[in-house]
């Protein structure tokens, strides 16, 4: 007797849902609008370079952070490389930055603290924390899979591009395993004992040479299944657009021009290009 296996539709598959991000509304945007709300809201951070603008939007950041359900002390601790960057900002802009005011600490020309350079330092630490936070807090948790797909459906990219983008990166994490296989491999040929430069180098050639192999075998696989054609492909996962996802960046929009335009009408607007150098 033959058994019939039942194939369900496309129409009415239903995949198991990931945990996306750490936010219930992030989690339920388009993975493409992640990036394009990013740019929206990081972009217009750049033209000015004062603490009304920069402290408006992190303030702003962390009101709706909070909202879409990840607190304030979670966001510092999830954005930790962020503040090390900022405070590496800060501490270059106030030694090194453009001196203007009263002069507070002056070491021989080589090193001027001034009323002027922390006031830069301290806008550039804010900057810094008003566009880096969110980005962070936008690619935790983002699916490549769920990516891939939109960056084909939604933005046209190349599918052979996009989909060789994604297997190379799910291959990236065989690079460890193939480190410590070829190791092991010298060491019982009595090749690992020699001089540790020398052994280091020549592993990572014959791992150049095994990752060259995989990716030929990958571009004749995929090469095999048509994504060489000019012929439609056809998703076995939909990506599409919502509402949640206008309105994310509408948010994103809104951010920017109330924190810009509480610069402007408080007089703090500082144009960011040539004003931190001295």
């Amino acid at each position: 007797m033959t058994e019939r296996i039942a194939v369900v539709p496309h129409a009415e598959r239903l995949d198991v849902s990931r945990p996306a991000s750490p936010s219930w509304f992030i989690a339920r945007i388009n993975p493409v609008s992640r990036f394009i709300g990013a740019l929206l809201l990081c972009i217009p951070m750049f033209f000015t370079l004062d603490i009304v603008s920069a402290s408006v939007a992190f303030g702003l950041e962390m009101i709706l952070l909070w909202i879409g359900g990840i607190a304030p002390w979670t966001v510092l601790r999830k954005t930790w490389p962020v503040w090390i960057a900022a405070t590496g900002s800060f501490v270059s802009v106030a030694l090194y930055g453009k001196a203007s005011g009263d002069v507070l600490v002056d070491l021989g020309g080589f090193v001027v603290i001034s009323q002027g350079s922390l006031y830069l330092a301290a806008a550039t630490f804010l900057r810094v924390a008003a566009i880096a936070v969110p980005g962070v807090m936008l690619a935790l948790g983002l699916d490549p899979t769920d990516l891939a797909d939109g960056l084909v459906q939604i933005l046209h990219l190349p599918s052979k591009f996009v989909y060789g983008g994604l297997a190379g990166l799910r291959m990236f994490t065989l690079l460890q395993d193939d480190w410590r296989m070829l190791g092991q491999a010298r060491r019982s040929r009595g090749l690992g004992d020699g001089n540790a430069i020398r052994r280091v180098l020549s592993q990572a050639f014959n791992l150049l040479v095994v990752s060259i192999r995989r990716g030929t075998k990958l571009a004749t696989a995929m090469e095999a299944r048509g994504f060489g054609s000019d012929t439609p492909r056809s998703h076995a996962r939909d990506s599409r657009l919502h509402a949640v996802d206008w309105v994310f960046y509408l948010i994103c929009i809104a951010v920017p021009v109330i924190a810009l335009g509480a610069a402007c009408c408080t007089g703090y607007w500082h144009w960011a290009f040539g004003s931190v150098s001295s």
